[in-house]
């Protein structure tokens, strides 16, 4: 068994070379996001020049969001067949994770509400100005990228297929995995597209720190600021009560046992990344193995709070930037579209963002030429994100551990204590040898309710 471990650690390597990449990514749009603010504030004009680059990365995003839409969704859908088929673990998780996804979007909406953040900022959709010689090239760069297609209509039109498939069965099952293929090069070209993130982030901090000088620091800062106290507000105040209530446990207990996993998310930009240490913890933390083998995985598909939060907090800064504030109506509409649509933000760099543009496009699509600004700060989101996912599905284990009543509430006090520390050294590998494979999808198991989990080719990153 020993000598499996190790091979399964050698076989991990490839992903962390993978995962060297993204924070090779992660460091470029940090400086294009410097050197974009500076050259906005010591030249103006060739700041607000370089606004096209940013507009050209969103016409990239909207080109891949409606793919991106139909082809989770119509997966999603057969993912949450397949894990209600589990029985009461595999409901009972389904039902929790679609109510904090909705808690998070609506706490989202009420600090944007609160906050207004981006008022004063004035953003307007790019417009080519200049001489006749920079409107015809911009315009010919323009036109070489293929238009969007709706989003609604996508929507109806994914989740129809999704439930058509589901009712064939067995003989839709080949359908499922031709979208799973197709899925997988449309994440491939978004991770491509990822990659020109420094220079639209360039062209649009250059271009709205040109046009609004300090102002537009000042106002990305609250958001990012807004954005950290309230996941941490969730973390500890919804996240804490839910769990001292259900279970008498105390989130900082928690945290502090799961405290190398979150350097391990800091480090690896990706909360994919410590997906087998939370399930080997947790079964340590005296949750059965069943519970754990669905409840995590499927968390990390459908139980994004951090990602929840962001969504709705960023919808609302390019709406009131723009200056076309979204009614409550319109709000009411984008948390329900989020709902559904978040549910795809997950195994792919740039997926929080093609479901923030989707979101938009649903609702005012002249919205997405405010996006440039959230591509330069998003790099900065990511970790918080990425930790408030991770808690969340380290609560939601234990809550469902809980319920189901497979979980050892005298080893977890015994735990999180810290009089039974978790064994570092010997952590089988072998019960979680999927690595840091991202987007395991959970199948039926053994009739006791295990779960099969299945990998893809996704590369781990952080929503």
């Amino acid at each position: 068994m020993s000598s499996q471990g190790r091979g399964t650690l050698s076989t991990a390597k490839p992903a962390k070379r993978r995962l060297d990449k993204t924070h090779w990514l992660y460091i470029a749009v940090i400086a294009a996001v410097v050197f974009g603010a500076a050259i906005g504030l010591l030249a103006p004009e060739v700041g607000k020049s370089l606004k096209p680059l940013g507009t050209m990365f969103i016409a990239l995003i909207k080109m891949v969001i409606a793919p991106i839409i139909f082809c989770t969704l119509v997966i999603g859908v057969g993912s949450i067949a397949k894990a209600a088929t589990v029985g009461k673990v595999g409901g009972l998780a389904l039902l929790y994770f679609m109510t904090m996804s909705t808690v998070a979007l609506a706490i989202g909406l009420l600090v944007g509400n609160i906050i207004h953040p981006g008022a004063g900022l004035h953003l307007q959709p790019y417009k080519a100005g200049g001489g006749a010689e920079e409107n015809s090239t911009v315009k010919f760069l323009m036109e070489m990228i293929p238009g969007d297609i709706p989003v609604l209509p996508t929507l109806v039109l994914a989740l129809m297929v999704g439930f058509a498939v589901q009712s064939l069965g067995k003989a839709g099952e080949p359908v499922l995995n031709g979208v799973k293929h197709i899925q997988k090069v449309v994440f491939k070209l978004m991770t491509m597209i990822m990659w020109l993130a420094p220079v639209g982030a360039f062209g649009a901090i250059a271009a709205v720190v040109g046009a609004t000088g300090w102002a537009a620091i000042g106002s990305m800062a609250i958001l990012m600021g807004a954005f950290y106290l309230t996941c941490a507000l969730f973390i500890v105040v919804i996240l804490g009560s839910i769990l001292r209530l259900v279970t008498g446990l105390n989130i900082f207990t928690l945290m502090r046992y799961l405290g190398r996993e979150y350097l391990l998310i800091f480090a690896t930009s990706s909360s994919e990344s410590a997906l087998p240490r939370l399930m080997a913890k947790m079964e340590h933390a005296g949750v059965s193995k069943p519970v754990v083998g669905i409840t995590v995985p499927t968390g990390y598909s459908f139980n994004l709070d951090g990602t929840a939060i962001y969504l709705t907090m960023s919808a609302l800064f390019i709406s009131t930037a723009m200056g076309l504030p979204m009614n409550l109506g319109e709000q009411i509409g984008l948390l329900v579209f989020m709902v559904i649509a978040s549910k795809g933000a997950a195994g792919v760099t740039g997926a929080g963002l093609a479901t923030l543009a989707a979101g938009l496009a649903a609702h005012k699509p002249v919205l997405l030429d405010g996006m440039g600004v959230i591509v330069g700060i998003d790099k900065f989101m990511s970790e918080c994100r990425a930790l408030t996912n991770f808690t969340g599905n380290a609560v939601a284990t234990l809550l469902i551990g809980k319920w189901t009543h497979e979980l050892d509430m005298d080893k977890a006090r015994e735990v999180l204590a810290g009089r039974d520390p978790f064994d570092e050294i010997n952590m089988d590998d072998d019960d979680h040898g999927f690595g840091s494979s991202a987007g395991a999808e959970v199948t039926p198991g053994a009739a006791d309710g295990s779960a099969i989990l299945e990998k893809d080719n996704r590369v781990p990153v952080n929503v």
